[in-house]
């Protein structure tokens, strides 16, 4: 049935609604006066005339019933008020003899009946969404930690998204909301108390129903439920709901993400958006994990057209639509541009078409084992790639080149990472005054990417365990994507020309302790998967770093964000090593690709180098 056919017989129904309160009305205070039946008549289609007249102007009519709560029940109090109050003042005016006793009745009996009508119809939705969940399968017994307004939101909506969840109770620790009820479940008790009541009322989920619960908030909840064998999951988080990735009563898995989570950084909105707003945008591997990122972040900023780069049909296509979905009337031109950075004259012939004010290049051969078995693809991709690039970005005039590099540049011993490392000399040397000012963002482990450890785990988990580990003592700085991608986006604001910037990535977390972690969430013990260590990898190491001791400086470009010491190379002897390992053997090319990036490692660095980042 449409809106309007339903508009229609809700004015039908109220209009009826109001000559039976008349009704119900004239046979109370029929023993004390006489009342004509023609002004019944009168007065009935004139309050049925205002209230229809009034509700709408109040979209009374608009709003959805089975969602009716205070707020739509005040809308209707006021539209009979309001007809009420104007019917009396005009059989007043018109001296029209008229029963106040009668009218205060009508009215009286008019909300009850409307409104009435209303919260029964909402509970009838209710009811039949709670037999359904009866027939289709059995109900999940759940606690929900947080007693706020999150709480109040998800119970709400739970009734018709989730109907097969029963929520027996609330925790929260604030002793003010202890033994008080919400929406009709009771605060049972705070976080102290989760152990006794899982077990007391056969919990099987602990939904946390905080969206804007920190990392620390998630980290005290699992220390409560170590030793219970429940699911853990939480409400969307409060960006989440505005960016409409997903609704409020969608329950989702709680990840390593959020209890590594920090406070988001306070980005210089205006020095961005100088840099953002209304400009050329070009993203080159758009379709990964960060370069996917770094497209929703630039486009909250409103760009005049953003270039989706990347040779991965599918992942270019995936991100083309989402952003066309977000943005259908923001005046944003996508434009998904299937190519590889190898390609020189493709990307010549892009730069000179679309002309980009910035360039955000985050496309490059990443997986660590994978680039052992195959270096003169990590190479191919990751040096000429980003030479190709950087060159064409240089001969178009476009005005900021950000290259996203890795901690696996510094000291490697890698293929991958030295190819990165190579990369960067190429992008911190092309700088030069008045043209394309170059800058590199180097930052470690995101969570959730392609290829990181997290999905591995998860996919073991799911098969059963065990979960593997190449050493006990391995340790990885992580960050979460749109953290890093935010801060990749800040620093390309401040680029002045030829800088190293470097993420904080505050403290490295065992691989260990992450896997923990990751099973905890899935609702198993380490005993139910187990935890198998398999030793090393080709090119890893145990732990990584963000600099060397020949780059650190006590330079800071803005929070989270340092600066570090950089050396100009020449580019054209860069090129002319890289030509020669293609000329080699796997193992010969790993062998001095290795050597060559470590005796370039920032330690012949030069002071000064930094023009204009000190």
């Amino acid at each position: 049935m449409s809106r309007q056919a339903k508009k229609m017989i809700l004015m039908l129904v109220d209009a009826i609604l109001i000559a039976l309160a008349n009704g119900i009305a004239f046979y109370f205070v029929d023993h004390y006066i006489t009342l004509s039946g023609l002004y019944l008549v009168v007065t009935i289609l004139a309050e049925i005339i205002l209230y229809l007249v009034i509700a709408n102007g109040a979209r009374v009519f608009s709003k959805i019933n089975r969602y009716t709560s205070i707020k739509e029940v005040g809308s209707i109090v006021l539209a009979i008020t309001g007809a009420y109050v104007i019917a009396g003042i005009g059989l007043a005016v018109l001296r029209v003899s008229f029963s106040l006793r009668h009218l205060v009745l009508t009215y009286l009996f008019a909300i009850m009946f409307i409104a009435g009508s209303r919260l029964v119809w909402r509970y009838y939705v209710e009811y039949r969404l709670h037999r359904h969940g009866l027939q289709t399968g059995r109900f999940v017994p759940t606690l929900l930690v947080g007693a706020g307004d999150g709480a109040r939101v998800l119970l709400d909506r739970l009734t018709y998204d989730q109907p097969n969840v029963n929520v027996i109770g609330l925790v929260d620790d604030d002793p003010d909301k202890q033994n008080t009820w919400l929406h009709g479940v009771k605060v049972l008790g705070g976080l102290k108390n989760l152990p006794s009541l899982i077990k007391k009322n056969e919990i099987e989920q602990v939904t946390v129903a905080i969206p804007s619960l920190p990392a620390t908030g998630y980290e005290k909840i699992l220390a409560s439920l170590k030793d219970s064998k429940v699911k853990v999951n939480r409400m969307p988080k409060v960006s989440d709901i505005l960016l409409d990735r997903s609704n409020l009563g969608q329950l989702e898995d709680i990840d390593v993400a959020d209890l590594l989570e920090r406070p988001e950084v306070k980005l210089d909105m205006t020095q961005i958006s100088d840099k953002i707003t209304a400009k050329v945008i070009m993203v080159t591997g758009a379709g990964g994990s960060i370069g996917s990122e770094i497209v929703r972040q630039v486009s909250k900023f409103r760009p005049k057209q953003v270039l989706l780069l990347g040779h991965g049909e599918n992942s270019i296509y995936m991100i083309n639509r989402e952003m066309r979905q977000r943005y259908p009337d923001a005046h944003i031109e996508f434009v998904p541009v299937i190519g590889d950075v190898q390609d020189r004259k493709l990307m010549f012939s892009l730069m000179a078409k679309y002309k980009p004010d910035t360039v955000y290049h985050a496309a490059a051969h990443k997986h660590v084992p994978l680039m052992e078995y195959n270096p003169h693809e990590a190479v191919k991709n990751n040096v000429f790639g980003t030479k190709n690039v950087a060159d064409a970005a240089k001969a178009a005039n476009v005005g900021n080149f950000v290259m996203v590099s890795t901690d696996k540049a510094v000291n490697s011993s890698s293929v991958m990472g030295s190819t990165k490392r190579m990369a960067e000399m190429i992008v911190t040397s092309e700088n030069e005054p008045g043209k394309t000012k170059f800058a590199v963002v180097r930052f470690g482990n995101v969570l959730g990417s392609r290829g990181s450890v997290v999905p591995l785990f998860k996919r073991q988990i799911k098969a059963g365990g065990p979960l593997t580990l190449t050493d006990r003592r391995m340790t990885r700085y992580f960050m979460t994507i749109p953290e890093a991608s935010r801060l990749v986006i800040q620093a390309g604001a401040l680029a002045k020309g030829g800088e190293l910037f470097i993420l904080d990535m505050d403290k490295p977390v065992r691989i260990l302790d992450l896997a923990k972690k990751v099973i905890r969430l899935s609702g198993h013990t380490e005993e139910e998967i187990g935890i198998k260590e398999v030793g090393m990898r080709p090119g890893e190491k145990l732990y990584e770093e963000l600099v060397t001791d020949a780059e650190a400086t006590n330079k800071k470009a803005y929070d989270k964000i340092s600066l570090g010491h950089v050396s100009k190379y020449d580019t054209t002897k860069i090129i002319e090593f890289a030509q020669h390992l293609l000329t080699l053997s796997d193992e010969e090319l790993e062998k001095e690709i290795v050597a060559y990036s470590n005796q370039h490692n920032g330690q012949d660095k030069v002071e000064g180098k930094l023009e204009g980042a000190s």
